[in-house]
Order: structure tokens, then sequence, then C-alpha cells
């Protein structure tokens, strides 16, 4: 199983608010609905262990998926397309790391 780690911060003009609204009713529902996908997790980043510095990213998303190659088909579907399209209105430049357990 592969686990794709999502790393943002929200667009200039999105509140937290929205964003989490919008992901709560829309992408968690909709992204934990695909067959290519075995789990989803959205997490807010409420600070760095033992630092006062300021985390880097705001949200982190934890999407655990069967096969790549079947959540790149899943993503094509008309819905998907719309839902990847509203994530990118409210991220700001997400980075996607692919990711494999060790065991």
């Amino acid at each position: 199983m592969t686990t794709l780690v999502v790393l943002f911060n929200l667009k200039a003009g999105v509140t937290p608010g929205d964003y989490e609204q919008w992901a709560r009713t829309t992408d968690l529902p909709t992204v934990r609905g695909l067959p290519s996908v075995a789990g989803f997790d959205v997490y807010r980043v409420s600070g760095i262990l033992g630092s006062e510095a300021p985390s880097p990213y705001a949200y982190v998303e934890l999407i655990d998926v069967h096969a790549l190659n079947d959540l790149f088909a899943d993503i094509g579907t008309p819905v998907m397309q719309k839902v990847a399209a509203e994530f990118q209105s409210l991220a700001d430049n997400p980075m996607f790391l692919v990711t494999e357990q060790l065991s």
C-alpha cells in the first residue's frame, strides 16, 4: 500500500473555516468513497513539537491508496476533476509526497 502525504497552506483570502467546511462536506466523503482509497484523513497542524516556531504547513492530508494506477483512474472521473479543481483553488502549492511503509 502507498500513502500520499499532502502538505499545504491555504491561499490568500481562504479562511480555515471555509476550507475545513469544504473538506468535511466534499473532500473527505468523496475521496473516502473512491475504490482506490483505503483511507483518507485531514489534519490541521497545531505546532512543532518542542518549538515555538510556526509550522511551515497549516494542513496535512494522509491518503492510503491500494494502487497508484487505480487512483489515477479514479481522479480522471468528472466528480474527482471537480473536487481536485476546488482543492487547487483553496490550497497554495500543495506538495504531494508518495511514501511506502517500511514495515
